[in-house]
């Protein structure tokens, strides 16, 4: 036993480096792009919120491995030079993608939870809307978005578990190819798979506890 760990340890931890790289680089434009959705969302305007409420709904209600399969193998089809993506690149943007639905109805809701009346007692100073979100409306929000943003991201990390389909060598895959050179050891290597993932994600668990500890009762002026 201890034989087979010490070789498969080794590959293990670079797919779990490649998980990490995926999960980072998803975490970080899928957020950005959330953010953004999210924002536009607040405004009143049909014209923006229709098509972004469909964008949502449908990544929402359709499996990823479906918009993995769409960027991956569908997109080529077009014959787009620059729509010819490697699996790596492929899978961040359609994990960023789905992620960014996420985000953005956390941020749209967070920023609709703050009071009205923040907005409209910035505006009686002389702020403009724009100067009104930044300085008043997001710092509020902002403590409403970290507790359910954690959940996220793990969620995410975990979910990069499916990008091994499109052969990319992340831990999972690694993990499988490891099965296949001792196939009597299923049940050490998907432990220390299981295990690895536990590293990556426990901490990041913990910090969304006590996010949700410091800042879920985080009560808003009317």
């Amino acid at each position: 036993m201890l034989d087979v760990i010490k070789s498969t340890f080794p590959f293990l931890l670079d797919g779990l480096w490649i998980t990490f790289q995926i999960s980072l680089v998803t975490i970080f434009f899928g957020s950005l792009l959330g953010a953004v959705i999210g924002m536009l969302r607040t405004l009143d305007y049909a014209i923006i919120n229709y098509p972004l409420g469909a964008y949502i709904n449908a990544l929402r209600g359709t499996p990823f491995l479906i918009h993995l399969y769409f960027v991956y193998f569908m997109l080529p089809q077009t014959g787009i030079s620059w729509l010819q993506l490697e699996a790596f690149p492929a899978a961040v943007i359609a994990l960023s993608l789905y992620t960014s639905t996420y985000v953005a109805e956390i941020v749209r809701g967070a920023i609709q939870a703050v009071p009205n009346g923040q907005a409209e007692a910035a505006s009686s100073t002389g702020m403009t809307a724009l100067q009104s979100m930044w300085y008043v409306v997001l710092p509020q929000a902002l403590k409403l978005m970290i507790p359910p943003m954690g959940g996220v991201y793990v969620i995410i990390i975990k979910g990069t578990s499916i990008v091994s389909v499109i052969g990319i060598s992340e831990l999972v895959r690694a993990g499988e190819n490891a099965t296949q050179r001792h196939p009597s050891e299923l049940m050490l290597i998907y432990g220390m798979t299981a295990l690895m993932y536990f590293a990556y994600c426990y901490p990041v668990l913990r910090l969304a506890r006590w996010a949700e500890t410091k800042y879920g009762g985080v009560r808003l002026p009317s």
